[in-house]
């Protein structure tokens, strides 16, 4: 019996992943011996994918924009990782955005703009993932929700709603597919040093206030947050149906 961690011979799709979260869990999932498609929009995926064959696997990286994705984007994108990769056993949905502003001044558009990434792609990905999952009556799927899928926020209302009902459609998805062999759970990562936090970081008293916060005392590198990612794509994971693993240095629990 191999390792219970030991991802050997799994094949991958990690959204957003050349870069901070999703760059962070894709190093991870081959480190731990699965192959890996990523998407990417604006960083080039060169050195992370130089990193991945390093490791001894395979990889394969396709350009995609989440903003205002229909079901036939979502499509092309699972079916380019199913044949670059040979198969696919593993998505992570991680790709996200987030605007601050205040309520009472926020546009229609950005608003939009928000849930079309965060959640509509969400969707969109996991039910092209999940019917070839649910058809070989196995694979893992895995969203990337926020400790703000349990708060409000400040000035982030489109990122908190949107991260709340990712959880929503976690829960939802679990119900369906467990019976089929397919674990559907998220991870909430809390504030890690990418560039969606690099705002709040840039501010000094901003960033005082979260670190004060934070029983840890300091954001997470993103690597920090692709333990959880690895566990629940490994076997050592195959009774967890809708559970939420936290990754925030003790924030919820302050």
């Amino acid at each position: 019996m191999g390792h219970p961690f030991d991802l050997t011979g799994r094949r991958a799709l990690v959204t957003g992943g050349a870069t901070g979260i999703g760059e962070g869990i894709a190093l991870a999932l081959a480190e731990a011996g699965a192959d890996v498609a990523l998407t990417y929009r604006s960083h080039a995926p060169d050195d992370i994918r130089g990193r991945i064959a390093d490791m001894g696997r395979h990889s394969a990286a396709v350009r995609a924009d989440f903003t205002d994705m229909d079901a036939s984007a979502a499509t092309q994108v699972v079916d380019f990782a199913r044949d670059a990769l040979g198969g696919l056993d593993i998505l992570v949905n991680n790709a996200g955005i987030i605007h601050r502003e205040d309520s009472t001044h926020m546009p229609l558009d950005d608003w939009r703009r928000v849930l079309s990434v965060n959640l509509d792609s969400v969707w969109l990905l996991s039910q092209a993932a999940g019917r070839h999952m649910v058809a070989q009556g196995a694979g893992r799927s895995i969203t990337v929700a926020s400790v703000l899928s349990h708060q409000g926020g400040l000035r982030v209302a489109g990122y908190a709603s949107s991260k709340h009902a990712v959880l929503g459609l976690t829960r939802a998805l679990c119900n369906e597919w467990a019976s089929h062999g397919v674990n559907v759970n998220a991870i909430a990562p809390g504030y890690t040093a990418t560039d969606n936090t690099q705002a709040l970081r840039d501010d000094p008293e901003r960033s005082r206030a979260l670190l004060e916060r934070i029983p840890a005392g300091r954001f997470a590198e993103p690597a920090e947050i692709a333990g959880a990612a690895v566990f629940l794509a490994s076997d050592a994971a195959a009774y967890c149906h809708g559970s939420v693993i936290t990754v925030d240095g003790g924030w919820l629990a302050r």
